[in-house]
């Protein structure tokens, strides 16, 4: 068959995309540029409000709803002598763009999927996951230093003479960079799981018994 000469499809879009306007003025396409820009800016800004409070990560999955919401309501964290609270994104979401765009929709992907398989639906289900899950978090706490902790909490501003002094030992281990965080308050938002024992070998009976 011959040529007919035509350029393809993604060739011929490419021309209309970079050709002059016969119909828009440059500030008209300016103008559109910049309201779709803001529109976009906006609604990002938007649902990453509504998707980071309280109440959606607390509702939003049955598991969490269930089993992880009441744990952080009735902690230090959720509820305290002086009312200053750190809410669920605080704690768990990057504050920095793009860091935290990316990381909501890669754990949200992750947890829709989970919750949609029934991987922590249940009590039992959840407890034989929660050492992994938490060491999980843990992980990701210790590889950032646990900067997240420490948009609230500045060690410069502590006031040693107001901590015991096993406190003030760990802390100058944190300052120093030998620990994190983490590292001692991991169960300062949830309850703090317990290590599971690990598997027994089997005993070897000979074979001549």
């Amino acid at each position: 068959m011959a040529d007919s000469g035509r350029p393809g499809v993604i060739r011929r879009f490419f021309t209309w995309l970079f050709s002059p306007s016969a119909r828009w003025s440059v500030f008209a396409l300016l103008l559109v540029g910049l309201i779709i820009g803001f529109v976009v800016t906006a609604g990002t800004q938007v649902a990453m409000a509504v998707t980071g409070s309280n109440e959606f990560c607390g509702t939003a999955c049955h598991s969490h709803t269930q089993f992880v919401y009441p744990e952080y309501k009735a902690s230090v964290h959720g509820k305290n002598r002086t009312g200053v609270q750190a809410g669920c994104s605080d704690c768990h979401v990057p504050h920095t763009y793009p860091a935290k765009l990316i990381y909501k929709t890669r754990v949200g992907i992750r947890d829709a999927i989970a919750e949609a398989r029934g991987t922590i639906s249940t009590q039992a289900k959840f407890d034989a996951k929660r050492w992994e899950l938490a060491n999980h978090v843990w992980d990701e706490m210790k590889a950032d230093n646990s900067a997240n902790c420490r948009t609230c909490h500045t060690p410069e501003a502590m006031d040693a003479a107001k901590q015991n002094e096993d406190a003030v030992k760990q802390h100058k281990k944190f300052t120093s960079g030998k620990a994190t965080c983490i590292e001692c308050h991991t169960g300062v938002a949830h309850q703090e799981p317990v290590e599971p024992e690990a598997p027994q070998a089997p005993v070897k009976t000979s074979s001549l018994q």
